[in-house]
């Protein structure tokens, strides 16, 4: 009986493939896989070494990616992986050099192939395109492990609407490597028509943002969006109201809309920004040492101060859930089914039915305008006491600002810093 051992052994005698093996050293080193221990949100590859010609040391050579990484299962990737490294093997022994141009090489090697046989080879292992739709969905997966739910919901938003247009315009174009510049310009044009320059450039920083994670994980060539140019935008501004608006308005919701008062106070005292009212929760409120915490703009996690004609205001939260909502449609501390960006809406909503409309208030004014009005108050009283750069340095700790440079601009833009009369200078 002649077994599978004697059998290896006896071709490798046969071949002289083991003295040869023995004598010379090889150029290569047999490539692997790197599966990532099954982690499929890294990247897997095939790696392998060449030996440089000087050192005579064996040099890790780049990572082939190929499309693997397209994939969604384990399973998936490595099939194709197993296929990569198959065919890796198989032009390293057949002398193809990695450090070198092997097109005379290759030209030899297919000629040898039946044209029939070839063909049917490249059919079978041409590799899938991964779409429009599944590029930019990659690009969120991967990206979604740095943002916040608010911010994902809008990348989401950003990609139905382009996936929309490519539909209605460009039906025929399906892969993401197919996408280019021209028709990026094209869409983010007719946003420009449709909307403002502000909205296009959103959508010109959140595609380009996409794009950028596919270029680094190697499944496109170039994120070209980032040579579109910004378009100069002129920003939306909230005017401040006047003292005597601010008291009238104060004084008309006392009586028709206690709620919503306080839900303005929490923006006109603690400076806090809407849809960050929208995000507090009983719990949040510290009466220990007045205080409260939320989710700012910047940051996971803000403490503020609640001054004390705040704390004035406020109910019995004693007796309220901690996990409740502060505020809601009806009432202090209760639950409501709504995300918080749509929270954020319907107070904005209720704000101009009870409060704009009543008063004829341009669209200049409106939540947010408290916060410019009180921010801009306050400064002006601490410039009474202290200098510039001191006052700056007590308005930072309260406003919540990161840097002195972004507190200098938000005055700058709200206009809070008037210079005193200077008619004398004029005559």
């Amino acid at each position: 009986m002649f077994n599978l051992n004697e059998s290896i052994i006896f071709e490798c005698q046969n071949e002289h493939v083991l003295e040869h093996d023995l004598q010379v050293k090889k150029n290569f080193s047999t490539p692997k896989i790197y599966n990532a221990n099954g982690d499929l949100n890294k990247r897997w590859y095939v790696y392998f070494s060449y030996r440089n010609p000087q050192t005579g040391k064996l040099d890790r050579m780049k990572n082939i990616y190929g499309q693997s990484n397209n994939f969604k299962t384990k399973e998936e990737r490595l099939s194709i992986l197993v296929v990569y490294r198959k065919k890796l093997l198989q032009l390293l022994k057949a002398g193809f050099n990695p450090n070198e141009d092997n097109i005379s090489l290759y030209q030899k090697r297919t000629e040898k192939l039946n044209p029939k046989k070839l063909e049917y080879v490249v059919v079978k292992v041409e590799e899938p395109k991964m779409t429009i739709k599944e590029g930019l969905d990659f690009g969120l997966k991967l990206k979604s492990k740095l943002i916040g739910a608010r911010t994902k919901s809008i990348y989401e938003n950003r990609i139905m609407n382009f996936l929309k247009w490519m539909d209605t315009n460009y039906p025929e174009i399906n892969a993401i490597s197919d996408l280019s510049k021209k028709i990026v310009v094209q869409f983010l044009n007719e946003e420009l028509f449709r909307t403002s320059a502000r909205s296009r450039n959103n959508f010109r920083v959140d595609l380009s943002s996409l794009l950028q994670v596919l270029e680094d994980n190697d499944i496109i060539e170039q994120n070209f969006i980032k040579k579109i140019p910004i378009l100069k935008s002129i920003p939306e501004r909230n005017k401040t109201y006047t003292t005597e608006s601010q008291e009238a308005i104060f004084s008309y919701l006392e009586e028709k809309d206690p709620i919503l008062l306080l839900y303005i106070k929490f923006v006109s005292y603690a400076f806090l920004r809407p849809i960050e009212v929208n995000r507090l929760k009983v719990g949040d409120i510290n009466l220990n040492n007045n205080t409260v915490q939320f989710k700012a703009k910047n940051s996971p996690l803000k403490t503020k101060i609640i001054p004390e004609l705040l704390i004035n205001d406020l109910p019995d939260l004693s007796k309220l859930k901690e996990d409740s909502l502060l505020f809601t449609p009806e009432k202090i501390g209760g639950e409501w089914d709504a995300s918080v960006d749509n929270r954020r809406n319907s107070f904005s909503k209720r704000y101009k039915k009870v409060v704009k409309d009543h008063f004829d208030l341009g669209t200049d004014y409106g939540l947010y305008s408290f916060r410019h009005t009180y921010i801009t108050k306050l400064f002006r009283e601490l410039l009474k006491n202290y200098s510039p750069v001191e006052a700056e340095g007590k308005l930072m700790l309260i406003t919540g600002h990161a840097t002195v440079t972004a507190l200098r601009k938000y005055l700058r833009d709200i206009d809070a810093v008037l210079p005193e009369d200077y008619s004398e200078m004029l005559k």
